[in-house]
C-alpha cells in the first residue's frame, strides 16, 4: 500500500503541534521564503494594482508575506485549517488590507478573487480534484491560480534529493525541535506519494484551468519544489 503520510483529518492537528516551531524550522531552508516570492511573482503580472488575493493554506503567514511584497496594495484573506499556525501568523505585523480567516480550504470565503495562492496545500487535502474545482469557481474570469508545491515523482534525481535532505536534515532538526517528527514524516511521505508535475498539470487542466504551466526554483530545491500556474476561462 502507498504510505500517503497521515490521514487528511489529522493532518490540522500535525500543524497545531509543530506551530511554535515551525517559522523556525523554515527559516533553515536557504530558499524557502525566497521560493515563495518567486511563486508570488509568477503569479501577480507586473502593472495589476488593487488585486484581491486568497492565500489558501497561509500557515504562519509565509506565503501572505510573499504575497505582500510582490503586490503591496492587494486586499489579501488568508486561510488555514489549523488554529495554531493562524494565532502565530496574526501575532505578526500586518497592514489593514491584510486579513487571516480560520477555516479549511473546503469552506472557502466568497469570492470572485483575482488570483489565488495555493503553497504545499493540495497534497493535504482529501479531494484534490474538487479542491481545484473550487479555486477556479472562486476566480474571475481571467483570473490565475498558482500551486506552489513539492513534486519529485517525475525525477529520479528530485527524489534522491529529497530523500537525502529528509533523512539528514529535515527529520532530525523536526524532532529535536518539538519532541515528535509526525509532521515531518508526513511532510516527507506525502510528497513522495504526490503528482508528479505532468499529472498536477492534467489534474489543473481537467478542473476547468486554461494555460497551465509550470516553473520549478533556483538551488537545492531545482526540480523539487514548483510553481504550477493556470487561468480560469
Amino acid at each position: 500500500m502507498k504510505d500517503n503520510g497521515l490521514p487528511r483529518a489529522e493532518v490540522p492537528g500535525a500543524f497545531d503541534h509543530g506551530a511554535a516551531t515551525y517559522d523556525r524550522l523554515v527559516g533553515l531552508n536557504p530558499g524557502y521564503h525566497h521560493d515563495l516570492r518567486l511563486s508570488a511573482r509568477r503569479l501577480v503580472r507586473p502593472g495589476h494594482s488593487g488585486l484581491r488575493i486568497l492565500d489558501a493554506g497561509c500557515g504562519t503567514g509565509a506565503s501572505t508575506a510573499a504575497l505582500l511584497a510582490i503586490a503591496p496594495d492587494a486586499r489579501i484573506t488568508a486561510i488555514d485549517a489549523s488554529a495554531a499556525m493562524l494565532e502565530r501568523a496574526r501575532a505578526k505585523s500586518w497592514p489593514s488590507t491584510v486579513e487571516f480567516r480560520h477555516t479549511p480550504v473546503e469552506a472557502p470565503p466568497e469570492g470572485p478573487f483575482d488570483v489565488i495562492l495555493a503553497a504545499y496545500l493540495l497534497r493535504n487535502v482529501a479531494d484534490p480534484d474538487a479542491t481545484l474545482r473550487a479555486l477556479r469557481g472562486l476566480l474571475r474570469p481571467g483570473g490565475q491560480l498558482a500551486l506552489h508545491e513539492y513534486s519529485v515523482r517525475d525525477s529520479r534525481r528530485a527524489r534522491w534529493v529529497w530523500n537525502a535532505v529528509c533523512g539528514a536534515i529535515v527529520l532530525p532538526l523536526g524532532r529535536v525541535a518539538t519532541g515528535d517528527a509526525t509532521l515531518y514524516r508526513h511532510l516527507r511521505r506525502s510528497v513522495l506519494a504526490f503528482d508528479g508535475v505532468s499529472a498536477l498539470c492534467d489534474r489543473l487542466s481537467r478542473a476547468g484551468f486554461t494555460d497551465v504551466r509550470t516553473g520549478t526554483m533556483p538551488g537545492w530545491s531545482r526540480g523539487i519544489v514548483h510553481t504550477v500556474l493556470g487561468t480560469a476561462p
